[in-house]
Order: structure tokens, then C-alpha cells, then sequence
């Protein structure tokens, strides 16, 4: 058993945009991971979660990538003092871009 409550995993209005454009047969998985690692230690640096080196999306400052050749990605931002994590951007990594609801992003 994790020795700290879970965080509270919250997402932004605009994230339901995003997610129109992927595939619907990807939600499960993409809700599940986001709940799987991200709930309990989501400020642990690892091979597919890390600090980004400037904001990104909104306020994002951790990514966060996961699915089949890592296709997916996930920005947010986490608030320690309420223990939040809070979903900013959900996309698709195409080749060298990222595609957030549609429009590529600029890393």
C-alpha cells in the first residue's frame, strides 16, 4: 500500500477537445495510464515521464508518454500543497511534432 493518499487527478475543460481527435478505441488506455502513473508519485522522473525544460502547454511542466511507440502524450502540471495532478494537453506524437486537438505544437 502506497504510504501517501493518492492525488487527485483533475482535467482542464479544454482536454475533451483533445481527445476528439484520437481515436476513440485509445480512451480506456489513455485514462487508465493517466491514473496508473500519475496518481501516486507523479514528480518521479523516469524513462517516459520527465520535467519539461520550459513550458510547453498552458502551464505544463511534466510530460508524460505511454501508448504503442510511445504514441501518446500528456502534459500537466502538479500541485503539490492539494495534492492535484492536473491534465493541461493530451496528443499525438507524429514523427518530430505533437498534435493537440488537431493543431500541431511546437516543442
Amino acid at each position: 500500500m502506497p504510504p501517501h493518499a493518492p492525488y487527485t487527478i483533475i482535467y482542464a475543460p479544454i482536454v475533451k477537445e483533445h481527445l476528439r481527435s484520437i481515436d476513440r478505441k485509445h480512451y480506456t488506455l489513455i485514462r487508465t495510464i493517466i491514473q496508473e502513473r500519475l496518481a501516486y508519485e507523479p514528480n518521479e522522473e523516469n524513462r517516459n515521464r520527465k520535467p519539461l525544460k520550459r513550458t510547453v502547454f498552458e502551464s505544463a511542466t511534466w510530460e508524460l508518454r505511454f501508448g504503442p511507440d510511445n504514441l501518446f502524450r500528456v502534459f500537466y502540471d502538479i500541485h503539490h500543497a492539494e495534492r492535484e495532478v492536473a491534465i493541461l494537453a493530451i496528443g499525438i506524437k507524429v514523427r518530430d511534432t505533437v498534435v493537440i486537438g488537431g493543431e500541431v505544437i511546437d516543442l
